[in-house]
């Protein structure tokens, strides 16, 4: 019933930490350096800790939210690469997971693979989100299939 309540942005939020835990435990192992970067993203969105724990614990309970703006989507899929290399392994489970939430998310198919790759470079060169999201940008025209 608590479902029916929650405003649009909270059922996307609540997405974005399920598919963030469907992530960590891709490799079959939730590392807790994983489990902190989760924590992290929920916080910065207003959530609290044990309730993002518990949307962990239960991550496949719901269902995907895709986010209305190319911007959000940007941002997820930035989010679920940056988690993916969280425990320094990049596992071929992560990286194929990454890659189908970048089409499930809207991106082209034929420029998936590369995006990861190149948020995945820029993530382990430094560079902050913004500059990664302004070098991506030829990804993220005609973002719809």
């Amino acid at each position: 019933m608590f479902g029916f309540f929650e405003n649009e942005q909270t059922r996307k939020i609540r997405s974005h930490i399920q598919n963030l835990a469907a992530l960590a435990k891709a490799d079959g192992h939730l590392d807790e350096r994983e489990m902190s970067f989760i924590v992290a993203v929920g916080k910065k969105n207003g959530m609290r800790a044990d309730e993002i724990r518990n949307i962990v614990a239960s991550s496949s309970t719901n269902r995907l939210v895709v986010p209305d703006n190319d911007s959000e989507r940007f941002d997820q899929i930035f989010d679920m690469v940056d988690m993916m290399l969280a425990d320094g392994i990049v596992d071929d489970s992560e990286m194929n997971f990454c890659t189908v939430m970048a089409e499930k998310l809207g991106f082209r198919k034929d420029v998936v693979n590369l995006l990861v790759k190149q948020i995945s470079q820029g993530v382990k060169d430094g560079m902050d989100r913004e500059t990664i999201k302004s070098e991506t940008q030829p990804f993220l025209k005609g973002i719809r299939q």
